[in-house]
């Protein structure tokens, strides 16, 4: 979808020409442009931490995080745009073992590029503004096969670092597992995750930690469940903050469907064990 830029996008464009912006995604009053190798997002409270992230890993030479290019003078944060296949085709990406085994490295990958990273005192990410504790890490917090850019088979890119924040790795882990393991019934896993039959959960979740590098240092079905409420509990505390969609979610009732998700995850530990 293009749209004639508006006057402040307008202002964006190198040479005051009349290209036309693409509207990348569109929810809830939240725009995400892209004119050539630029993309412009809506800014929060999280932004300057996430960008002292972001111009870390940049400067460890890590190759899969946007580059940051500024704010621009309508308070939007500029990034450089990464080429390739993402969102609802993610899923269909990780089926084939290949695929998972990418996607779990391209999550190793991020976390060693984070481990020394220390973030500026008094950082205030999304969820936290708190300073990481022994053990842990710079989360990216989203980490689902939706923000990962494909091309050609491979993961080139991370997308949508809002939700960084301290954490353990488990926790990113936890978050992709229920995901690509999956963590759903089988009739969602082949309506909408990309599977043509009822996946091997237990296989999938082998599969996941063969490319990540390592063994389950946890119970895998808890970490996920506990991941599951405490995903609940960061987007009741985002709505109480007025953040969209998750001041929607919370009106409309979709918390109790992932509290139903999240028993569902309980209700059946044999399917993962």
């Amino acid at each position: 979808m293009t749209v004639t830029a508006p006057p402040e996008e307008q202002a964006m464009t190198d040479s005051g020409d009349d290209r036309q912006w693409e509207v990348l995604k569109e929810q809830h009053g939240r725009r995400v442009l892209r004119l050539g190798g630029r993309i412009l997002r809506q800014t929060g409270w999280w932004t300057p931490a996430v960008h002292s992230l972001l111009r870390h890993l940049q400067g460890n030479g890590f190759p899969y995080s946007p580059r940051v290019l500024g704010i621009d003078e309508y308070g939007r944060e500029m990034l450089t745009y990464i080429d390739g296949e993402s969102g609802a085709v993610g899923s269909s990406r990780i089926v084939e073992p290949e695929g998972l085994r990418r996607f779990a490295a391209l999550l190793r990958s991020y976390h060693d590029a984070v481990r020394d990273f220390r973030p500026a005192a008094g950082a205030e990410w999304a969820c936290s503004n708190r300073p990481p504790a022994d053990g842990e890490i710079i989360c990216h917090g989203d980490f689902g096969p939706w923000n990962v850019v494909w091309r050609d088979g491979i993961p080139v890119g991370i997308l949508d670092w809002d939700f960084a924040g301290p954490g353990r790795p488990g926790d990113d882990i936890a978050y992709a597992l229920e995901y690509c393991a999956p963590f759903r019934d089988d009739e969602s896993a082949m309506r909408w995750l990309g599977h043509s039959a009822p996946p091997d959960r237990r296989r999938r979740i082998e599969i996941f930690f063969e490319g990540y590098g390592t063994e389950p240092t946890t119970d895998v079905v808890d970490a996920v469940a506990s991941r599951q409420l405490i995903d609940i509990s960061r987007i009741e505390l985002l709505a109480e903050r007025g953040l969209e969609p998750q001041a929607t979610w919370v009106s409309t009732g979709v918390v109790g469907e992932l509290h139903r998700r999240a028993q569902w995850t309980v209700d059946h530990r044999s399917m993962f064990e």
